[in-house]
């Protein structure tokens, strides 16, 4: 964890020197809580690359889920065989299914470091890494409207606005991270993605991390949550935009995207596309058959006046 404590000072404490720079009083606690958000963002604008990743991963599961639920059919009574094939095909296919989790993976590591600096060593007065003592003694004493940033739901002294700005913080954290999920399973994820073992790995994410961050956001100081929040917001966010402005192919949200395209061609006087309807192929046209005369009988001769009302053509070039 050295390197990410350092890495992870070296960027708070830049956001808190900066801040101060402007003329603002460096041991408030709205000082601190800029340096956290500045923190975040920073650290998210780096996994940015991540998430484009992810985004790309994501569309390849969804479209070639009727490809492997064709191998499940197919493969259904041999597991193994049906692990290989669908390796295989996720292999062809350029698709990690596991690239989903791959931003929340590497934040993991990040979070907790930013956890022991500020809760096992700033608000203890002790510093660690870029935080001098200093700096760390200016965290310990530091409050946001009377509230002090080390303190946690379960450590909160009594106090009662302690509990509830960690309560609503929680909430918020585990909120966002619900809404995310949410969003990105009824939007931007096509019927047939919503059944097989991509969808179930969907699932359990939406259920069971919101569990997971409320249960243990109670045991982080109120510092902290702003981080996690913060980097939720950003999340939710990005997701938005890359859902509404890039959506994966027959998706709610691509449905969605072709009404709003729509409805601003026709706002700047310009014709709806629509797809032009395939010319019918031009039938067969078959030589017309020579209808033969009827025969007739020798009383209908005689009452025509002739033999045969159609008289032979005479050929060309010959005599008359």
């Amino acid at each position: 964890m050295t390197p990410l404590y350092y890495a992870i000072s070296a960027v708070l404490v830049a956001w808190h020197w900066l801040f101060e720079t402007i003329g603002l009083n460096g041991d408030s606690g709205l000082v601190w809580v800029l340096s956290i958000i500045g923190l975040t963002l920073t650290v998210r604008a780096a996994l940015i690359p991540l998430f484009v990743r992810q985004i790309k991963s994501s569309r390849n599961m969804q479209l070639i889920q009727p490809k492997v639920k064709e191998l499940q059919k197919k493969y259904g009574h041999d597991r193994e065989r049906l692990a290989q094939e669908t390796m295989k095909l996720y292999k062809e296919s350029g698709t990690n299914p596991f690239a989903s989790c791959l931003p929340l993976l590497i934040q993991m590591p990040i979070f907790l470091a930013l956890f022991r600096l500020l809760d096992h060593h700033a608000a203890k007065g002790d510093g660690k890494a870029f935080i001098t003592t200093d700096l760390a003694q200016s965290f310990q004493n530091a409050e946001l409207f009377g509230i002090p940033l080390k303190a946690t739901f379960l450590n909160a002294d009594g106090s009662v606005a302690v509990m509830i700005v960690a309560a609503i913080l929680v909430v918020a954290m585990t909120a966002t991270t619900f809404t995310t999920q949410r969003q990105l399973m009824s939007k931007n994820m096509p019927a047939d993605a919503l059944s097989g073992p991509y969808a179930q790995q969907q699932k359990l994410l939406l259920y069971v991390l919101p569990v997971v961050f409320a249960v243990g956001g109670i045991a982080f100081p109120i510092a902290v949550l702003f981080y996690w929040t913060t980097s939720n917001l950003w999340t939710m966010g990005q997701q938005f935009y890359v859902i509404r402005n890039n959506p994966a192919p027959g998706t709610a949200a691509e449905k969605a995207k072709l009404e709003r395209d729509r409805l601003k061609a026709e706002r700047h006087g310009k014709p709806a596309a629509v797809e032009a309807a395939p010319e019918p192929e031009p039938e067969e046209q078959r030589p017309q058959q020579r209808q033969q005369p009827k025969r007739q009988s020798k009383s209908q001769r005689k009452k025509s006046g002739g033999p045969n009302p159609s008289p032979k053509p005479k050929p060309e070039g010959g005599n008359q």
